[in-house]
């Protein structure tokens, strides 16, 4: 790797001649990233960056079994990644038998093998930047601020093993985020957006669902800690799913350490969670939140297995009409807990049979209650129970006779997504939502907006 222009291909196939191990995968991931912030109705920075990484995974056997390491580097040139290779040999010899050991996946060569990475530019925003700067105008006119970022980045994975597979994926992820204020900065709201490309973004309808809520917070409310008749919008119910959907591992829950854990030992596979016809789950090809088709593992936990890169997924059901149908693992934990290999995917969708409509549509059902539009600092206070606690930001909204009425006070709140799911009243079709609190780590969901009955706002929270 005389240079940092080196085809990813080539690093791939040096690494793995290199490594003395009797086994070998290479991961080189080439990210490109460009973002825009904003502050006060004024562009306030942008950048580009480009950067590669390998990761490689040595396998050695032994007389107590097969031993593995894996390591991870930015290399920009030959000796480097002579130096890594190297490294993760001589950490396998020295490691003892892995608990995941099991065969590489087997494999050819992909289609788009020989394609150079993907990239991304500042371009990719040539439709978003003059929108901004409409809404930037706007936001003056109505003596409001607007705050926030644009954020793109495209990561081409090649992954490359001593079983002769070659696999490529090209992931674009992108977002957008905007929290706008008053001038007097005594009310926010937050909106956020997930996107492939930007095309599907408009900061006009953004900016304007942003001084409707302002709009409504002119009106406040104080109203004490208690359980109320809530509307959760596809992001705050994001916020809490992904949260359900990390606690997911079937290890963990065989263990009896997580709320999907059944009593006395197993897991609740096949237990009704929800009475309602609700399906979760992962699908590689879901139109609009495609992410990568095989596994692509730098390290082992109890739900992923470096021995499983490579391996191909498809649509996973996580929930079936209410009933747990699958749990989290890797190939190895089937030996374990009694349950298919199910390795997790890079997004969530939550879907409720027969609903239809959107957020206003609950919100007009609504006789006295919340809207609950953003969730933060989210923590778990107990995993037998996946009791989560957090707090309430950039707009709560009181709702009366059907319609919001102005702002109250935040909150801190208590309350288990697997129990809430049993105290849906109603929900609408689903729609993407972009996480607030998780959307950087896992941008890629799709939720119903949902309401819930007797959501409980545990005590008054002074956070603004």
């Amino acid at each position: 790797m005389t240079s940092p222009g080196n085809r990813p291909q080539e690093v791939v196939e040096r690494a793995l001649a290199e490594s003395t191990a009797d086994r070998c995968v290479v991961l080189v991931r080439v990210t490109g990233k460009a973002n825009l912030r904003w502050a006060n109705n004024t562009l306030t920075t942008n950048g580009v960056s480009h950067g590669t990484s390998v990761s490689v995974i040595c396998v050695v056997d032994g007389a107590q079994g097969a031993a593995a390491a894996a390591l991870s580097r930015d290399t920009s040139t030959w000796q480097q990644l002579h130096e890594l290779v190297s490294a993760a040999d001589a950490a396998a010899r020295l490691a003892g038998p892995a608990a995941d050991a099991g065969p590489l996946v087997e494999g050819g060569v992909a289609s788009d093998w020989e394609d150079e990475p993907a990239t991304t530019t500042i371009d990719v925003y040539g439709q978003v930047a003059p929108a901004l700067g409409e809404a930037f105008g706007r936001a003056r006119a109505d003596d409001r601020l607007l705050y926030g970022f644009v954020d793109h980045e495209v990561t081409t994975t090649y992954l490359g093993s001593s079983t002769g597979l070659r696999l490529r994926h090209a992931q674009p992820t992108g977002h957008v985020g905007i929290t706008g204020k008053s001038t007097d900065l005594t009310r926010s709201a937050w909106v956020g957006q997930a996107t492939r490309d930007f095309t599907d973004v408009d900061p006009l309808a953004l900016d304007a669902e942003l001084a409707r809520r302002l709009a409504w917070a002119e009106r406040k409310v104080d109203l004490g800690a208690g359980r109320y008749d809530t509307v959760l919008p596809p992001t705050a119910v994001a916020d809490l799913m992904i949260y359900a959907y990390w606690s997911a591992g079937a290890r963990d829950a065989h263990d009896g350490k997580t709320v999907f854990g059944r009593a006395g030992g197993g897991t609740r596979v096949g237990d009704r969670l929800s009475p309602h016809p609700i399906r979760l789950l992962s699908d590689p090809a879901w139109p609009g939140m495609e992410c990568a088709p095989f596994t692509t593992a730098v390290a082992s936990s109890s739900d992923v297995s470096v021995f499983d890169n490579g391996l191909s997924l498809d649509r996973t059901e996580w929930m079936r009409d209410g009933t747990l149908a699958a749990l989290v693992q890797p190939r190895h934990g089937a030996a374990r807990t009694g349950l298919p290999a199910a390795p997790g995917i890079d997004n969530l969708v939550l879907e409720v049979d027969g609903a239809t409509g959107g957020v206003d549509d609950l919100v007009a059902g609504v006789d006295d209650g919340l809207l609950l539009t953003c969730l933060w600092y989210i923590r778990e206070v107990d995993a037998q129970t996946l009791l989560l606690t957090g707090l309430t930001r950039d707009g709560v909204y009181l709702v009366e006779g059907g319609e919001v009425v102005g702002a109250v006070t935040n909150f801190r709140f208590n309350e288990s997504p697997i129990d809430l799911l049993g105290r849906i009243t109603s929900a609408s079709a689903t729609v993407p939502g972009f996480s607030r609190e998780w959307g950087d780590y896992f941008p890629r969901t799709a939720m119903p907006a949902l309401r819930i009955a007797d959501f409980n706002m545990s005590s008054v929270s002074e956070a603004s």
